[in-house]
């Protein structure tokens, strides 16, 4: 187990710091071509970049938080600091996005206008490039070792990506509307707060709980007829998540003539056919079956 927490625990710094090094070179190329272009759109672009570089931040450290080990005033260890870090993701988005928001609509007001060139050109589509990529890298890592506050950063590098689409979009339609650029910064900004509202409300949902997955339950009870040839009456099932572990209770029925030996025994190898099947640690309530 120490083992598999060490290697999720690695894939997610090395994602975080990918993110930090690229993020850091996008903000300083995007922010120049905003000041050359005179570009707000592209500018706060390159702000919501350099966030993206704190998102990443807080994302290591929220793995680093949560991969400590279980302590008498938490027994289940600090897995959920990952939930946390992504509601921290998420506030950060929102501040962008209300900045976002507000300096466009002054921008319209005043019918402020931007000059892009192909400099813009250029710095928007490798923009549109790495952050997919980083998306896509942070998406996987975010699936291969459950990391919510990684899954966070992946939709962080999606709505620049988005952002930045937006703003290509916007370079080519310039010369026939001279709001497009106030109006493309209020339409990034939207998309920001809509991924805003989709990090709080996973990380929130897992925090308090939310149900089993029903194929996990399916699994259970297949794994119990395999072994017993009888689905023993598994009910009642009960899982939490804690970010990089999960624990599950249920209830199995067994013969009122069994000893307590024998139900433990039965018990006891249930639960280590699940710890080797799923990595999740269970606890089987016995019921006599009536």
């Amino acid at each position: 187990m120490h083992v598999i927490r060490n290697n999720r625990n690695k894939k997610n710094y090395l994602g975080g710091v990918i993110s930090i090094i690229v993020n850091l070179l996008l903000f300083a190329l995007k922010y120049w071509a905003g000041i050359v272009s005179g570009s707000l759109s592209l500018m706060a672009d390159a702000w919501h970049t350099l966030s993206d570089s704190l998102s990443s931040i807080i994302m290591i450290i929220g793995t680093k938080l949560s991969s400590r080990k279980p302590d008498k005033n938490h027994p289940f260890g600090h897995g959920r600091w990952e939930n946390i870090a992504a509601i921290f993701i998420g506030i950060l988005l929102a501040i962008v996005a209300y900045e976002f928001m507000h300096d466009s609509i002054i921008k319209l007001r005043d019918g402020g206008t931007a000059k892009f060139g192909t400099l813009a050109i250029i710095v928007t589509g490798v923009s549109i490039a790495f952050k997919e990529g980083l998306a896509q890298m942070s998406f996987y890592i975010a699936r291969t070792t459950n990391n919510s506050a990684m899954k966070a950063d992946g939709w962080h590098h999606r709505s620049d990506a988005l952002s930045s689409i937006a703003i290509m979009i916007g370079i080519f339609l310039q010369p026939y509307f001279w709001w497009m650029d106030s109006v493309l910064g209020i339409i990034v900004s939207l998309i920001l707060f809509y991924a805003v509202f989709g990090i709080i409300k996973e990380a929130i949902t897992k925090i308090l709980g939310e149900p089993i997955n029903e194929s996990i339950v399916e699994s259970v009870r297949n794994i119990i007829i395999a072994k017993h040839n009888n689905d023993l009456g598994v009910h009642h099932f009960h899982c939490h998540d804690y970010g990089d572990h999960k624990e599950m209770t249920f209830h199995i029925k067994l013969p009122p003539d069994l000893s307590v030996d024998e139900a433990h025994k039965i018990a006891s190898d249930i639960e280590k056919s699940i710890k080797s099947e799923f990595n999740i640690t269970s606890t089987v309530h016995v019921e006599p079956k009536k």
